[in-house]
């Protein structure tokens, strides 16, 4: 059997030097190969198309037959790593609050072990009749969190 961390090296070997990286690799039944990969920028048919044809070249279907898949990460599929964070700051995300629901905001910062977002919405303030918006930011240990999401935004010119 073919193993991940075969295709690991070999994959990152390839994008050394570029704003690709691999967002995860599975190997399952039957060596099917199935390969996340990402960019700093946009992730582009080309540049899955490439890393696929060189995996082919450096992988021997006369040793082991394989399958391989290899695509970008798609709008419904939560980030992983904090690369994807970093990427996304000032995007809109929603994140699942484990055990507390979902919230949603505007990814403001990232480390390794939590995230920013800036919240806004409609509250009561003392002394006013009317609701206003109010802007919050918010910190969430990735410990706490299910997933986060990007939200997809079609903005009107």
């Amino acid at each position: 059997m073919i193993q991940a961390s075969t295709i690991r090296q070999l994959a990152e070997a390839y994008l050394e030097g570029t704003s690709g990286f691999i967002v995860d690799i599975r190997v399952g039944e039957s060596n099917a190969i199935s390969i996340l990969l990402d960019d700093d920028g946009a992730t582009s048919i080309t540049q899955c198309m490439a890393l696929s044809r060189h995996l082919e070249g450096e992988l021997d279907r006369e040793a082991e037959d394989f399958g391989l898949d290899v695509s970008s990460p798609g709008l419904d599929q939560p980030l992983q790593l904090l690369r994807q964070y970093e990427k996304n700051i000032g995007r809109g995300v929603q994140l699942k609050i484990r055990d507390a629901g979902k919230v949603e905001g505007e990814l403001v910062s990232a480390t390794e072990d939590s995230i920013s977002i800036k919240t806004k919405e409609k509250q009561r303030i003392e002394g006013r009749k009317a609701k206003e918006w109010v802007e919050e930011e918010k910190t969430y240990a990735l410990t706490e969190l299910d997933w986060t999401k990007v939200q997809i935004s079609f903005k009107q010119n």
